[in-house]
């Protein structure tokens, strides 16, 4: 029976992956360690097992006297809103993280890490495979979480190098879909929550930059089968993603065709954000036979626009009954 510890399980890709760990009948434990920066405890509300033990802390400080089998380092904010207001907090979550994390792991044990697209920065090349190493500035104001991201990957191939440890290292393209964070600042999300709420949505510069936009359960069922299910030994940079580029603001305006009355609203572009981003996937079918992100971003999309909305009518009554019990 194997023990398993995931850094960042409540957050968006975090508490899907749980639900999938959650399905193992090899899993004895799973401990949950989050600070909830960016996650939260709704997102796993919905768990009742016993073998789920919740930690409310910081993963790069995270003491245990267990050691585990495996290991998932998903602990960092992912949108650039976030990241970039507190940059050496980023760095701590992934770099620290890793590092102490690390110490936890049982000798023979696994050690996952989700890396990034990130990492190739604004790339001259397109698709991006693995072996391309990227554009990055690493002064600019996303190198937080892109250098960060990349000095990851180099200690745990490093240490895979020096002491064999078995990594496992994901390249996570453009992710979307429920459990995001109404407030998480990248494109669908933000798209989505403008649209039910002011029914402005922003594109920045003239929204020809584009993206490959992975729906949730596609990009989990690949990290699902790297990670634990398949029996492979490749051990990584794997990318996982959708390779069918579209721009933002296509996608800003089918968000607009799904909500009458919203209009898109073009603002000044965003310094260095990237203007294209679609993974290689040639090593991706070799390492996961089959696998491949179905969801077309239309239905996608639709499937997280119905989930926004639900959320923003429960955090609605939920606000008229606090208010109604206050006015008693």
């Amino acid at each position: 029976m194997r023990s398993v510890l995931i850094s960042g399980g409540c957050g968006f890709l975090g508490s899907h992956l749980i639900d999938r760990l959650l399905l193992r009948t090899d899993l004895e434990r799973l401990v949950v360690v989050d600070n909830l920066w960016t996650g939260s405890m709704r997102n796993i509300a919905h768990i009742d097992d016993p073998r789920l033990g919740l930690e409310i802390q910081d993963a790069e400080s995270f003491v245990s006297h267990h050691r585990f089998d495996e290991i998932i380092h998903l602990a960092s904010p992912a949108s650039p809103l976030w990241y970039m207001r507190e940059p050496a907090r980023t760095i701590r979550a992934n770099i620290g993280g890793a590092l102490n994390l690390l110490t936890l792991l049982k000798p023979d044990g696994r050690f996952c890490f989700a890396s990034t697209s990130e990492v190739y920065g604004d790339p001259l090349v397109s698709p991006q495979p693995e072996t391309y190493r990227g554009s990055v500035d690493c002064t600019g104001p996303r190198s937080s979480y892109d250098e960060s991201k990349r000095c990851t990957e180099a200690l745990l191939f490093e240490q895979r190098r020096v002491a064999d440890l078995d990594v496992r290292v994901v390249r996570l393209f453009n992710t979307y879909g429920p459990r995001t964070r109404i407030d998480d600042g990248r494109a669908v999300s933000n798209f989505i929550a403008q649209a039910l709420t002011t029914g402005i949505v922003t594109v920045y510069g003239d929204g020809a930059q584009s993206r490959s936009w992975g729906y949730v359960d596609d990009i989990i069922e690949g990290m699902e089968r790297f990670f634990w299910r398949d029996p492979i030994t490749h051990q990584g940079p794997l990318n996982i993603g959708n390779n069918c580029e579209i721009s933002v603001l296509e996608i800003a305006e089918f968000v607009c065709s799904l909500v009458p009355g919203s209009r898109i609203e073009h603002h000044a572009p965003v310094p260095q954000d990237p203007t294209n981003r679609c993974p290689d996937l040639t090593l991706a079918r070799q390492v996961l036979p089959g696998w491949e992100a179905r969801t077309a971003y239309q239905e996608g999309v639709r499937m997280t626009l119905e989930w926004f909305r639900e959320q923003m009518a429960i955090g609605s009554a939920l606000e008229n009954r606090a208010a109604g019990a206050a006015a008693l």
